[in-house]
């Protein structure tokens, strides 16, 4: 990576101007951007809809959380194309499957659902860090734009559901005119109610809308991360540096030809005069066999108000002081390390820091597969949870359109008798006992009109004019009702034997059918009031 190569201004920014940087990296680099991710991404769209044909919203969500194994493409072309390196489509395509593999069941579970996975996927896929340097880079790099990072994760997904709907809007608008006015749902989808086809035409739309935005998404999570490292590294004075340097050095040759020109012309007194200003040599008695010479350890310029010795010891005095040095007392048992060579510890000392190192190693890989298992038991109990509840997802989450309630024509006749509420009295059993004395025959096919009446509109029964009074009475014991069934029974044994065998009923039959219907039904009929009309004979 050289600076100096870099194809946008190496600056300190603010997140947001970072994050506008990005959206302006990724339209610069669209083509490659778009037709790479249409490539990778289109076949595993299309595959997955095979595969889950009769589930289309499990194929979207699969298709969904595999977003971070692609987002790895873009951000691959983008940290080569930066620095004047931008890569060919096939260069691009056999790099993402050689970065593919690194960490990536990490990516599609425990950090799947992190809001700054953007800003993150730098440092795992461009620096190749993991476990603790990675989690420490990161704790490094967050400081400051970790707020962002977020930010335009949450701001993104609100623009793929807008773009998304956006596609269907228009997808609706573009019709013509003409198929519109005649659009009936009723022959847009199957004569079954099969909306798979639909559902996995808006599928196809979410896929599409990934197309565009996902490179933005991936491009500015990088310029962040490139606006932090900018901030901590200094990029910005490296850079001024290496310019200057490069503007130097072109001159560098000339300016050391015009020194030496200078010192070689110029005359004898000027090296007379930077001699009598030299440092002045030592005492006599100090160069003696007896004293060593002059050297930098050596006590020098003795005759100053502040001598080497005692500017050595004032500042040694200076940096014991805080803030250089804060001393402080801690007291309690610990296991004394090895100072030296000479002062290694005994062996049972050193087996004891081992097994301790041993320990500490093991608990961090204990912990480390405590969290998978806690993120998969997470994992697999909302999948339980949806699955325990999917009705009333279904019922308030789904998109599906629920399916119209259909009104059925309740029929005005059966057995060639009028079953119509507006046929019947209020007071059916008591218009019954009114009839029976004089016309028994009447008296007992109004009570069984008002009984079809009461199955036909209470008790909501498919009854149809071609049924049978067994097969009504088989309608009415689906409805698991004793004191129903019974009465039912008894009135159509009674209302046969009437109607075909002209055998008349006992009057304390009428009595007991009058009041069952009482205790079953209060007395009312199932409608509006109308005057008694006689049953028609059943022949």
């Amino acid at each position: 990576m050289r600076l100096t190569d870099a194809s946008v201004a190496i600056r300190p920014r603010s997140p947001w101007e970072a994050i506008d940087l990005g959206t302006l990296l990724a339209r610069e680099h669209r083509v490659l951007l778009m037709s790479s991710w249409a490539i990778v991404t289109l076949p595993v769209f299309a595959l997955l809809s095979v595969v889950f044909w009769d589930y289309p919203s499990v194929a979207l969500c699969v298709f969904w959380w595999l977003k971070p194994a692609f987002e790895r493409l873009p951000l691959l072309i983008l940290s080569q194309a930066l620095f004047g390196s931008t890569p060919t489509l096939e260069a691009a395509l056999t790099g993402w499957l050689r970065l593919l593999k690194p960490q990536l069941l990490a990516s599609l579970t425990w950090r799947r659902l992190s809001m700054s996975r953007s800003f993150k996927l730098p440092v795992q896929q461009l620096e190749g860090l993991s476990g603790p340097a990675r989690q420490l880079r990161i704790g490094v790099l967050s400081r400051g734009n970790l707020r962002a990072a977020r930010w335009l994760t949450s701001i993104g997904s609100s623009l793929e559901m807008t773009l998304w709907m956006g596609l269907m809007a228009i997808f609706y608008l573009l019709m013509p005119q003409q198929i519109r006015l005649d659009w009936s749902w009723n022959s847009l989808i199957d004569i079954q109610n099969d909306w798979t086809w639909l559902e996995h035409l808006s599928n196809s739309f979410y896929a599409l809308v990934l197309i565009f935005w996902e490179p933005i998404y991936v491009a500015c999570g990088f310029t962040l991360y490139l606006n932090r490292r900018t901030e901590l590294e200094a990029w910005d004075v490296e850079l001024v540096l290496r310019r200057l340097r490069q503007r130097l050095i072109g001159n560098a040759y000339g300016i050391l030809i015009g020194v030496g020109l200078v010192f070689s012309v110029g005359s004898p007194s000027v090296w007379a005069d930077q001699q009598s200003y030299s440092c002045p040599l030592p005492p006599p008695e100090e160069t003696s066999e007896n004293r060593p010479a002059a050297g930098p350890e050596s006590p020098r310029l003795t005759h100053q108000k502040l001598t080497s010795s005692a500017s050595r010891e004032s500042i040694k005095s200076l940096l014991a002081l805080p803030p250089f040095k804060n001393p402080e007392t801690i007291s309690g048992w610990r296991l004394i390390k090895g100072k030296a060579s000479a002062d290694k510890p005994s062996p049972p000392v050193q087996w004891i820091l081992s097994l301790i190192n041993w320990a500490e190693q093991a608990a961090s890989l204990l912990a480390r597969v405590l969290e998978v298992l806690l993120w998969t038991a997470a994992a697999v109990l909302v999948g339980i949870l949806i699955w325990r509840y999917r009705a009333w997802f279904r019922t308030f989450v789904s998109r599906r359109q629920k399916s119209r309630s259909v009104h059925r024509t309740l029929p005005q006749q059966l057995f060639g008798l009028q079953v119509n509420a507006e046929s019947l009295p209020d007071d059916v059993a008591r218009a019954v006992e009114h009839l029976w004395p004089h016309q028994p025959r009447e008296a007992m096919g109004l009570l069984y009109r008002a009984l079809l009446s009461k199955l036909l509109i209470d008790y909501h029964l498919p009854l149809k004019n071609a049924d049978t009074e067994s097969e009504v009475l088989q309608h009415v014991a689906h409805l698991k009702l004793r004191r129903l069934s019974e009465f039912s029974l008894q009135l159509t044994t009674h209302w046969q034997n009437l109607a075909y065998g002209h055998q008349l009923p006992a009057v304390s039959v009428q009595q007991a059918l009058c009041e069952g219907w009482r205790d079953l039904f209060g007395g009312q009929a199932s409608g509006v009031s109308g005057a008694v009309s006689g049953g028609q004979r059943h022949e």
